[in-house]
């Protein structure tokens, strides 16, 4: 790690990224991966994915790699800040424009901006599939499964997750069993 401050790289990375996964986490995954990995070398792209996995693995909600990434950088202390400075700015500024925008709702302005803002998350969790697929430097039949599995909820959008789950861990393994 270089000559800097970890606590205040952790605030100037994570407080931003806090706005930007106020739909969810997905968004931030190539942003923080960008950051940890490619700028700040606080650990390697395998490392990245390994607590990325782990952090899916943990109870709670989809940006638990943030504490876990300042928790790898710098102890408890780091896992905590990186815990505030993701979830207290976008908490915030949630409870804030919550009270406002319930008191435009209906509004033809309110509908656009609805309206506008859809295929932005989509955009959002899009780069972060691929920036996670890329990382993990997968094969063909990964991204296959990817498209494969959007273009099942696309369609079913009422299609239950561990359904999906389960049929692509017994494909995974059937074809590990065959392969080995």
């Amino acid at each position: 790690m270089k000559d800097e401050n970890i606590y205040l790289a952790l605030v100037t990375i994570l407080a931003p990224l806090s706005i930007a996964a106020i739909g969810g986490a997905t968004g931030i995954y190539a942003p923080l991966q960008h950051e940890t990995v490619e700028l700040r070398q606080w650990m390697t792209s395998r490392e990245f994915i390994d607590l990325f996995a782990v952090s899916r693995l943990a109870p709670g909600p989809g940006s638990m790699l943030a504490p876990i990434i300042g928790w790898n950088v710098a102890g408890f202390s780091g896992a905590l800040l990186a815990t505030v400075a993701l979830y207290l700015p976008s908490s915030v500024l949630c409870y804030g424009a919550a009270r406002v925008w319930n008191r435009y709702r209906g509004k033809p302005w309110h509908r656009a901006i609805e309206a506008g803002l859809s295929p932005v998350a989509a955009g959002l969790i899009f780069s972060g599939i691929l920036g996670l697929l890329r990382l993990g430097q997968t094969g063909p039949l990964s991204w296959f499964t990817v498209v494969l599995v959007a273009g099942l909820l696309m369609w079913r959008p009422k299609l239950h997750p561990l359904i999906l789950i389960g049929c692509g861990a017994l494909v995974f393994f059937l074809l590990h069993v065959v392969g080995a």
